[in-house]
């Protein structure tokens, strides 16, 4: 029932979060007692903060208001934005994560670690072991962000830099190779 019923809010609570300027990251509704639990999850280009999410939760909260006879009772609204741990699961997820450290299990192959630089629809590009590659997101099984506690090196980020300025189409369907496979070797430049 609570899965049928989130099924049936997404197009209301998308609606709204999106005239907010947010993307409905994930909408979840589980039974929390005698009340129902709507968790909404949103999410940014330029990141979700506490203003933000408390007034997307404003929002949120008269467009269901507006439409309780499809909640049936008692709810409870939580709004959040997504964690460090949520999965990169679409482009735009990608996109966010410019720069980031992300490890990557991929459908085959070991699992890696690599720097995101530019992301496009089908693929991004990466720093892995200091070559640039090109991560298909069709190969990947599972992305996630690691937390970093310092700053990242200045070196990968120019290497990144350099990659999206030299190439035309970065992060699309710019290699033949399959994930991980290098479309490009960084060149060092004298000092």
């Amino acid at each position: 029932m609570p899965n049928e019923l989130a099924s049936r809010l997404e197009p209301i609570v998308a609606e709204a979060v999106t005239a907010a300027g947010f993307d409905l990251d994930a909408l979840d509704v589980q039974p929390a007692g005698r009340r129902k639990l709507v968790k909404v999850v949103v999410d940014s280009d330029d990141g979700v903060g506490l203003d933000e999410v408390a007034e997307v939760s404003r929002v949120l909260s008269g467009v269901l208001d507006e439409h309780e006879h499809l909640i049936a009772g008692a709810y409870t609204l939580e709004v959040t934005s997504p964690g460090v741990d949520r999965p990169l699961t679409a482009p735009r997820h990608w996109r966010r994560a410019k720069f980031r450290l992300v490890r990557v299990t991929p459908t085959e192959g070991a699992e890696f670690t690599g720097r995101v630089g530019d992301a496009g629809e089908t693929a991004a590009r990466m720093l892995v072991g200091g070559t640039i590659r090109d991560v298909h997101y069709s190969a990947v099984a599972k992305a996630v962000l690691e937390v970093e506690f310092k700053q990242p090196p200045a070196d990968e980020l120019k290497l990144l830099e350099q990659d999206a300025e030299n190439s035309t189409d970065a992060g699309k369907d710019n290699s033949e190779g399959a994930t991980g496979t290098p479309s490009a070797t960084p060149k060092e430049e004298p000092r």
